[in-house]
């Protein structure tokens, strides 16, 4: 593995208030990933005691190996803010720690151009023992800058944390909230070229979250090259030129940053089979008919487990008669996960006017199409399907089956079960 690194000093702290993006896709690459592997050993068994390695000399230790992080190659433009998502234990920090030099690869080739400053952890690398200021300057070398600049910056660092009446307090006197605020400002002043945080975008109370706000937007505005790693889709969408889903240490997809927000929250709602809901018992045999295949779709046409929020839910099925099914009728119905009965609707092809038979001869199969305006809240939904013939009670040939279940994510918070759309108006009365 090589790394290349150039350092470049600057005087000036302050970001410009309003500047032209600097990056675009022709831009020079600042971060520069190619086939980067990483794995840990795990051991089975940890000794950490002198009386259990006395105990057993000559014990030999066994390990597992975590592939953490599988090929990743990547380019980082200058100038461009690029997220990095992907559920817990996905790779996403060990990548971070990589670029930062913390953990060396395995594998691959890393380069970087400019002046890097990790923020892997706010806090990290102060001493409580040690006031404030000493502790802005400790900081301030450790991310490159000279022990002198690093003392000029002290007031500028106090100001924006807004703590100027502890500068010489020890920091093992400071709150949490006050650490991590003095911890953000020597972030923003290291006044590097190069960007590596690590969920770090809002501390403190409100105003001040709206300056970290602020100074994310400037640091953007201001041509820095940043990678951020986080869980909060919002930001991604809001801060990031483009970003990456990481998933069991691979790079699923890299691009708009909506499109990797939205398959990430689809991975993090992948469906885990479970138990029905309590007065939900289990669907009857394949006597009269089978349902041979159901599944949701996506805007695309591809299959998927789980529904966002923004999306109508569509629903593709396929039944195949097992007897001679005359005047067929399909019952949907939709269940939560406490087995309440929120809706259902019918399918009849005599009363469908689509051209499907109304007589299904053995062995024949239908496959029924649905689309249902998506009104649900965020949470866990069964379906169930019931499969009749529209004739004399007594006669009915009917079996309910079990169809599938799914997530719906990504939904703004609502009262209820269901969201209205209700028609509303109001006038003045005497």
């Amino acid at each position: 593995m090589r790394r290349q690194q150039t350092t470049e000093e600057t005087e000036s702290v302050a970001l410009p208030d309003a500047v032209e993006r600097r990056f675009t896709v022709d831009s020079p690459v600042a971060i520069e990933l190619r086939d980067v592997r990483k794995t840990f050993r795990i051991p089975r068994h940890r000794v950490t005691t002198f009386k259990e390695r006395a105990a057993h000399p000559f014990g030999r230790s066994e390990y597992r190996e975590l592939n953490t992080l599988s090929g990743i190659s990547l380019d980082i433009h200058e100038g461009e803010f690029f997220g990095i998502v992907g559920r817990n234990g996905s790779g996403k920090s060990t990548l971070l720690k990589i670029m930062a030099s913390i953990y060396a690869a395995d594998a691959g080739r890393i380069r970087v151009a400019g002046r890097l400053a990790p923020f892997i952890e706010l806090g990290v690398g102060f001493d409580p023992e040690l006031a404030a200021s000493d502790n802005i300057i400790l900081n301030g070398v450790m991310m490159g800058l000279s022990r002198r600049e690093a003392r000029r910056r002290i007031d500028a660092v106090m100001d924006f944390a807004e703590l100027r009446d502890f500068e010489d307090l020890k920091l093992k006197n400071y709150s949490s909230g006050m650490t991590v605020r003095l911890a953000f400002a020597v972030m923003v002043q290291a006044d590097a070229d190069v960007l590596l945080i690590d969920e770090v975008l809002a501390v403190g109370d409100a105003s001040f979250q709206q300056k970290c706000t602020d100074t994310f937007y400037g640091m953007r505005n201001a041509g820095k090259t940043i990678v951020l790693v986080t869980h909060d889709m919002t930001a991604v969408q809001s801060y990031c030129d483009r970003a990456m889903l990481l998933h069991d240490g691979r790079s699923r997809f890299v691009g708009d940053p909506e499109e990797v927000g939205r398959r990430y929250l689809q991975l993090n709602f992948t469906k885990e089979t479970g138990p029905l809901p309590q007065g939900l018992e289990p669907g009857s045999p394949d006597v009269h008919a089978k349902v041979v295949d159901a599944w949701l779709e996506d805007r695309d046409g591809e299959r998927q487990e789980n529904v966002g929020g923004r999306d109508p839910i569509r629903l593709k099925t396929i039944i195949e008669a097992r007897e001679r099914l005359e005047n067929l009728v399909v019952g949907y119905h939709l269940y939560d996960v406490r087995g309440v009965h929120l809706l259902g609707f019918n399918y009849s092809p005599r009363e469908s006017g689509d051209g499907a038979p109304e007589v299904l001869e053995e062995g024949q199969r239908l496959r029924i199409s649905v689309e249902l305006e998506n009104r649900l809240a965020k949470g866990h939904y069964f379906l169930r399907c019931w499969v009749a013939r529209d004739r004399e009670p007594g006669d009915l040939t009917l079996q309910v089956f079990d169809l599938l279940d799914f997530v719906v994510y990504d939904v703004d918070p609502i009262a209820g079960l269901i969201k209205v759309e209700p028609v509303m108006s109001s006038e003045t009365v005497e």
